[in-house]
């Protein structure tokens, strides 16, 4: 799919626009639907639910890491023709990651079982975190790898095409290629949240890797769907942060209480729900100059 986007459908850069952007967001869903299904027929009901679930956390996480890519670009100016290209090449380095991510976490749980104790602590404070944090912040200057980079690579004043090197003479590294290594960076801090999440679901590495593939494949075509809609979604960190604390306390009670994972795609799918509902009823109004 991957290289169909890049190589077919997305061959000539342009600037993604809203309707597009919404079709191709519905395709990935239900090509994540389609794959559920798949699972449903092949491995049973369970393996199904688990996918569903850590799809509907990865997904919503991903959604909220939206604004954190929405300010890079904005805090960059990073011209919108050219904004598919980073998230594609960042997408690709965050599957990569990912699977790494997955197979070390993992393999920590089965060897190490108390390790999961504090994967479940840091969700819960990592939630916490996010419920008292009310706007997403970034300072890419003081990103510590990209401070080292510009260091020992030179750097071009301005955007030169579609471009992420360049010669003249020696070899330049354009300010497309600073963004994407910010965002690539940041979403290495947002693996350290998501990986812990879907692992208090299941600890099948083929169910936690998919959903996070699916969750992040879909997530280019769904930034530019809602970039131009993000304050509506007021609340959502709220409830991303209850979901957060609520698969946290998963893992940490694990042993003395097993709850079923359609006990926990209700309750994820109900609070993301609630959130969203309580954002659109109430929307943020424009302070007055």
């Amino acid at each position: 799919m991957l290289v169909l986007d890049l190589g077919v459908f997305h061959r000539r850069a342009h600037t993604v626009k809203f309707r597009e952007a919404l079709a191709w967001s519905v395709a990935w869903i239900a090509l994540a639907a389609i794959f559920a299904v798949v699972i449903f027929f092949w491995h049973g009901r369970t393996p199904a639910l688990e996918f569903v679930t850590g799809y509907v956390i990865e997904l919503s996480l991903s959604v909220d890491n939206l604004f954190v890519f929405l300010l890079i670009f904005r805090f960059f100016q990073v011209p919108a023709i050219h904004q598919h290209k980073v998230l594609f090449w960042g997408i690709l380095g965050a599957l990569i990651m990912r699977a790494i991510f997955i197979a070390a976490g993992v393999t920590l749980i089965e060897r190490f079982h108390w390790i999961i104790y504090a994967f479940g602590a840091f969700l819960v404070y990592s939630g916490i975190k996010l419920f008292f944090q009310n706007e997403a912040e970034i300072h890419p200057e003081k990103n510590p790898v990209l401070r080292l980079f510009r260091r020992w690579v030179p750097v071009t004043k301005d955007y030169v095409d579609n471009k992420f090197f360049v010669r003249r003479p020696g070899l330049y590294a354009t300010p497309l290629f600073v963004v994407l290594l910010v965002v690539e960076t940041t979403d290495l801090l947002f693996a350290v949240d998501s990986i812990p999440a879907i692992l208090a679901i299941t600890r099948d590495a083929f169910i936690v890797y998919t959903s996070n593939v699916f969750a992040i494949l879909g997530l280019r075509s769904m930034y530019f769907a809602l970039a131009g809609m993000m304050e509506m979604f007021r609340y959502l960190h709220y409830g991303l942060s209850l979901v957060l604390v609520f698969v946290g306390a998963k893992m940490l009670v694990s042993h003395y209480l097993e709850i079923p994972t359609p006990v926990a795609l209700a309750a994820v799918a109900g609070v993301l729900a609630i959130s969203v509902i309580a954002s659109m009823a109430n929307p943020r109004k424009e302070t007055a100059e």
